[in-house]
């Protein structure tokens, strides 16, 4: 048989389609088929709608390898994936009774009657293989076309993602890729634009496609940073890995400080990290940001060994009365300016006794900006025992952003502190 080379995957449920649901099961797809050297060439979300689906599945199957379906194997009349998929393979779908026992003991062990309706999910198309869910009542499939897979999973992630690592384990393995690996590194910068990044990895680029191991780039602009997805496929995993981690040093080398992680890792993962190896204390006092620095940092499993607090001084009573910020200096200067950043870092870190201060305050928006100081303008200070830096960046989109990308650029000051200071 062919290997599988290609990949496409279908996320179905109308449920995907709206704002409060987010698409993470064809991320961790796609990760365990990375991982065989198959690569995802597209994927698409269909609602519960039976001609769009069996248009986007004929679709598929003419152009890939393997399609992975996820949702739509419920009992009720709109989980349509198993009739949709049997129809435009020309399957007829058969009742395996092995299955219906299997969903009826499974109501009889909570005390219920299976519902008639139930055995739609042990409907099995022709020749279709059936794979066990241990978690649930939906059983996936494989169905095989020629040299072209189909696989069938039900949503729920935690029944999906133990049947996806089972069948990479095995089945999956056995037809992938010819033995190709395909591995990818994610690295990611701050304090350059996507312009000078990619106008600085051009030479980068040409270099890396030519290679014995060839590796392609793709960069991407997000909030506070740059992200810079390296991906490498060869027949060693060794061999990707160690151009890889070559490109790596390059990117490293041209970039500087500014590469702040190579294994994709959060700025607030790799901060934490340094404190802790560092065995300093941090404490923050906020205004615009309003906790998220001291929320991010929190946000890492054992950041107590390294976070002392964090203090909200939104108004200007709480910069004086919480952190000592004169009411001098507030009315001479205004609470967002350099000097009032200062103050907030020295007064939390003197009054938290921790190695470092951080004092952030600025205009979220979308209101209260002046032309002196306008919306987005927000004034970061860090203070250590043997200095304190401070800068005032000016913030482009909506409140939420500017606060995010005033977060992000407070722990790379304390970051670029940390580093310099060896």
């Amino acid at each position: 048989m062919r290997p599988i080379h290609r990949a496409a995957i279908i996320a179905v449920g109308s449920e995907m389609l709206t704002p409060s649901k987010v698409d993470t099961n064809s991320l961790f797809i796609t990760e365990q088929l990375n991982l065989l050297g198959i690569e995802v060439t597209f994927k698409t979300i269909v609602g519960d709608d039976r001609a769009e689906l069996e248009h986007v599945v004929r679709d598929a199957i003419a152009r890939v390898d393997l399609l992975v379906c996820c949702g739509g194997l419920g009992p009720t009349d709109d989980d349509l994936t198993r009739p949709v998929v049997a129809g435009v393979m020309e399957r007829p779908l058969i009742e395996d009774e092995t299955i219906a026992s299997r969903i009826r003991a499974r109501f009889q062990g909570r005390g219920l009657e299976m519902p008639e309706i139930n055995r739609r999910q042990a409907m099995v198309p022709t020749g279709g293989r059936v794979i066990p869910n241990p978690n649930g009542t939906a059983p996936g499939l494989w169905i095989e076309d020629g040299d072209r897979v189909v696989l069938l999973l039900p949503g729920p992630p935690r029944e999906l993602k133990p049947m996806m690592a089972t069948l990479a384990e095995s089945p999956l393995r056995e037809r992938a890729g010819g033995g190709m690996a395909l591995v990818r590194r994610i690295i990611r910068i701050t304090g350059r634009s996507e312009s000078h990044v990619d106008e600085a990895m051009q030479p980068l680029y040409a270099e890396w496609s030519r290679a014995a191991v060839p590796m392609s780039a793709t960069i991407l602009a997000s909030l506070g940073q740059i992200e810079l997805h390296l991906t490498a496929c060869c027949a060693a995993r060794f061999d990707a890995e160690h151009a890889l981690n070559a490109a790596v040093e390059q990117v490293k080398d041209v970039m500087g400080l500014h590469v702040y992680s190579t294994d994709g890792r959060a700025m607030e993962e790799v901060l934490g990290e340094m404190l802790a190896e560092r065995k300093l204390w941090i404490a923050v006092a906020e205004s615009c940001t309003g906790g998220l620095i001291a929320s991010r940092l929190t946000d890492v499993p054992g950041s107590s060994r390294y976070v002392e607090r964090g203090i909200v001084s939104y108004s200007n009573a709480a910069k004086t009365e919480l952190l000592g910020v004169s009411k001098e200096m507030l009315m001479t200067h205004g609470a967002v300016s350099e000097p009032v950043a200062i103050a907030m870092a020295e007064g939390i870190r003197g009054r938290a006794r921790t190695d470092i201060g951080v004092g952030v305050t600025g205009v979220a928006g979308p209101d209260g900006g002046t032309p002196e100081k306008p919306v987005g303008m927000v004034c970061i200070a860090a203070a250590s025992v043997k200095e304190t830096r401070v800068r005032t960046f000016r913030f482009v989109g909506g409140r939420e952003m500017v606060k995010f990308q005033a977060s992000q650029a407070a722990l790379d000051m304390v970051r670029r502190m940390l580093l310099e200071a060896n």
